[in-house]
């Protein structure tokens, strides 16, 4: 890795004020291009998994019509031994668009980098909450 190369960690940093404000453009800038993200624990009906960009930009830009994120916090970040991985701890909190119901989720992220973009995120959440949203139209 050299010193222009960002880390995960870095990477996530620069992708946290797009994931708030529902920026899915920058966040797609910061993917590689066969950039792989996973949700281990999404129930029925949900992709347990979503490869490339386009089809990242597709599924992502559905959120910023569902959910309002006003803030995250318990963030902590933690670089793994392996140089290209992170852990992100997080709650999300804002509300469902839809509704006006409140919206608060912890997620656990296990980030990985090449080449100074994200190539695979694995996005663990409570799946039971996810079915109380309402659906994507």
């Amino acid at each position: 890795m050299t010193a222009q190369t960002p880390s995960p960690v870095e990477l996530f940093e620069q992708a946290l004020p797009a994931i708030q404000s529902g920026d899915i453009r920058t966040v797609i800038e910061l993917c590689a291009d066969d950039v792989v993200f996973e949700f281990p624990f999404a129930p029925p009906g949900r992709p347990g998994k979503v490869a490339g960009k386009q089809a990242l930009g597709e599924y992502l830009s559905a959120i910023p019509s569902r959910i309002q994120f006003d803030r995250l916090s318990n963030l902590e970040m933690h670089q793994t031994l392996n140089p290209d991985v992170a852990i992100v701890e997080m709650t999300a909190v804002g509300c469902v668009k839809q509704t006006g119901e409140p919206y608060e989720m912890s997620y656990v992220v296990v980030l990985t980098a090449s080449n100074g973009r994200i190539a695979r995120y694995r996005d663990y959440w409570n799946p039971l909450k996810a079915l109380q949203a309402p659906a994507k139209e």
